[in-house]
């Protein structure tokens, strides 16, 4: 009996976290194990620790599958990163990174590094301010599994059936095949956090400017110093004195 200790941490998004049901599978070079369910609720920021039993050693963990399921509401999740120790004290590290929707399987690889004496193709100087051991991320060449190579080919032709481009007009730039950017999946969409975000500065500066006279002002700047007395008031201030004292980086 083998016994796999698994972390799971969820992003600290407000809307991260999820009331699913959220399984795990462990794949490893010797077998996989079978599907555990990690819990049904996560909260944004949180981690979840569970212990996954074996009929035997899996040997090298190369990649986890993660099982999102809904029995009536949606409710999207977004999986920071997995860690799996194995019975001898392995490390193994998974990050994901992404958001998962639906009734839904994700496969994630580990993500550790090999080391290198030295990476042969920076400079001297370069290879001089680094500490050995050199880590350099993993090539298609290192896959020596087949379910491995396999993954690649999936994950390959995801991001060619995500990625289509189609002409808008003759002599125009192409842009992507769909008729809305609600048809692209959500981690291809630009953040729902980050627009809100924005969203709400932008409302916080449109009203920092309207009381300070900015947003209705109709006639030209006298000077410099006038500029400084409108923005000195916002959290970005003393633009004026940006533009006349900071030096050039070239200079």
């Amino acid at each position: 009996m083998a016994i796999y200790k698994v972390t799971v941490a969820t992003g600290d998004m407000v809307e991260a976290g999820t009331n699913n049901t959220i399984s795990i599978t462990l794949v490893g070079s010797y077998g996989e194990s079978r599907q555990t369910t990690v819990s049904f609720l996560f909260l944004p920021g949180k981690e979840k620790s569970l212990s996954v039993h074996c009929g035997q050693d899996l040997g090298p963990i190369v990649l986890i599958r993660l099982h999102k399921w809904r029995l009536f509401l949606e409710d999207a999740w977004f999986c920071k990163d997995v860690r799996v120790t194995a019975p001898n004290g392995t490390l193994y590290r998974f990050p994901c990174y992404q958001w998962l929707e639906g009734v839904t399987t994700v496969e994630v690889r580990e993500g550790s590094g090999r080391t290198h004496p030295a990476p042969i193709h920076l400079c001297l100087q370069e290879v001089q301010l680094l500490t050995p051991p050199f880590f350099l991320g993993k090539k298609l060449v290192d896959d020596k599994l087949q379910i491995l190579k396999e993954h690649r080919r999936q994950e390959l032709a995801a991001r060619q059936d995500a990625y289509r481009w189609k002409i808008f007009a003759q002599g125009w730039p192409r842009c992507l095949n769909v008729d809305s950017i609600f048809e692209l999946d959500s981690n291809i969409q630009f953040s729902r956090i980050r627009a809100k975000n924005f969203t709400g500065f932008l409302i916080f500066q449109g009203a920092s400017h309207f009381l300070s006279g900015f947003l209705l002002r109709r006639s030209s700047w006298n000077s410099l110093d006038e500029m400084r007395t409108i923005f000195s008031r916002t959290q970005g201030r003393d633009i004026g004195e940006c533009l006349v004292c900071c030096p050039l980086p070239f200079s």
